[in-house]
């Protein structure tokens, strides 16, 4: 970054206003020097600051939004070279490859088989964002019609593919609902590719033999005032591809080159024979360092592995990932139902639940918020101490719901029952398994 912190806070308003997400203007500042905030999240810096700032604000790598709707995402906007230095904050949008030769009826089916994957993980929806249509050899009328299929009726976002500006203007505007990324601005169309994206405001791939060669493209594309840019360095073997993106991660954020300093495409579609070999190499990709990856198909046992990998790679490793704070209703319990507590990690959250509902014992389950810690981890904190787990039981509303004044507590937090008993008053404690493999046998035991 061109500018430190403290100079970034010399140029801002310091009305420490609280509207651009953190609460002081020096917090703002740091995020700004650091690439993790964005100048127009501040709405009273002024023109003159504006324009000092502008360097300092932009992230070393462009974040840009892909698509619109529920399936819309973020890629770019990463600062570090390795995930161990802080975290990496934009997944790896995961697309599939259709032909515009396809036909109607070929394509809803396949829409619907892609839709259906859709996988629970720790509270999220885990699925893929992105449909790529490729234009079939001189077939140009099918295009936009198939574009504008995929926009209205599905949720997918859009990549559209061909070496035509006006095939692709065509499909843009047939899909405009969707705000797609036109594919691809290469040295033999830049100029009119480059002006079809300024006119209709869309992201644009720029594609080279080599990453030498992505520059002068990139440098004229950003000249025209296009901002909107991803990269494909025209790689197709998986050896260079994979120090191709790590050539341009390391230009972006260690030499500062802005050239370069845009989130990349890759096509493992283009490189193998078959989904698995493709799928193998969609997982590196993943970790170094692609935003997008275009696969010829979605097959669940190929997905899913890819959705977790995705998860595990972009979740913040300095936080850990939680649950909501409150009662959690598993099966469908009653007012003689048991109820359990323990802590909102999530891990904790869905191995104690999942092990409830295999008991096949309609319970009640209370997660007290401990800041994402274990049971181990929160009971040495202090943060799953008698007296706080008491406090949150009355605060809970859980008395309303049950006849019986019983809570089984984690067998591991044993010593805080006594705590709980001074100050629940009227309450049975009941001291549970140590471990939750357990905690089936536990319940059929007691209340079956």
């Amino acid at each position: 970054m061109g500018l430190t912190g403290i100079q970034i806070f010399k140029l801002l308003p310091k009305t420490n206003c609280g509207e651009c997400g953190v609460p002081t203007c020096l917090a703002f500042a740091m995020n700004l020097a650091s690439g993790k905030a964005e100048l127009d999240t501040c709405p009273y810096v002024s023109d003159e600051a504006r324009e000092k700032l502008s360097e300092a604000s932009a992230p070393p790598i462009r974040p840009i939004t892909v698509g619109a709707g529920v399936r819309s995402f973020k890629t770019g906007g990463e600062t570090v070279m390795f995930r161990h230095e802080k975290t990496f904050y934009s997944p790896t949008g995961l697309g599939a490859l259709v032909q515009s030769d396809l036909s109607p009826e070929a394509l809803d089916k396949k829409l619907k088989e892609w839709n259906a994957f859709q996988y629970e993980r720790v509270g999220l929806n885990l699925r893929p964002e992105l449909v790529a249509l490729k234009q079939a050899k001189g077939d140009g009328k099918a295009f936009p019609v198939l574009a504008k299929k995929i926009a209205e009726e599905s949720e997918f976002n859009l990549i559209l593919m061909s070496d035509d500006p006006a095939v692709l203007k065509a499909g843009a505007e047939a899909a405009a609902v969707k705000k797609p990324i036109l594919y691809a601005a290469t040295e033999k169309n830049v100029d009119a590719m480059g002006k079809l994206a300024k006119e209709m405001g869309l992201p644009l791939v720029v594609k080279a033999e080599s990453v030498e060669k992505l520059i002068p493209l990139t440098d004229k594309l950003t000249g025209m005032g296009l901002k909107d840019l991803i990269l494909d360095s025209g790689a197709r073997e998986p050896k260079q591809l994979f120090a191709d993106q790590v050539v341009i991660r390391r230009a972006a954020l260690k030499a500062g080159n802005r050239s370069l300093g845009f989130p990349t495409i890759a096509f493992p579609c283009e490189m193998a024979s078959n989904l698995d070999v493709e799928t193998m190499i969609s997982a590196s990709l993943i970790s170094k360092y692609a935003g997008i990856v275009v696969m010829s198909d979605f097959r669940g046992d190929s997905l899913f592995p890819l959705l977790l990998e995705r998860l595990n790679i972009f979740t913040d490793p300095q936080r850990p990932m939680t649950v909501t704070q409150g009662i959690y209703e598993i099966g469908t319990p009653n007012e003689n139902s048991p109820v359990l507590i323990t802590t909102n990690f999530s891990l904790t959250y869905f191995i104690v639940s999942g092990e409830i509902e295999g008991s096949r014992i309609p319970s009640w389950l209370l997660i007290m918020d401990t800041e994402g810690l274990s049971v181990m981890t929160a009971w040495a904190a202090g943060k799953f101490s008698g007296d706080a787990v008491a406090a949150f039981v009355k605060k809970s509303g859980i008395a309303d719901k049950v006849a019986k004044k019983s809570i089984i507590i984690p067998g591991y937090a044993a010593s805080i029952s006594g705590d709980m008993e001074e100050d629940l008053a009227g309450w049975e404690i009941i001291i549970g398994p140590r471990d939750a493999s357990l905690i089936p046998k536990f319940l059929r035991d007691k209340y079956k």
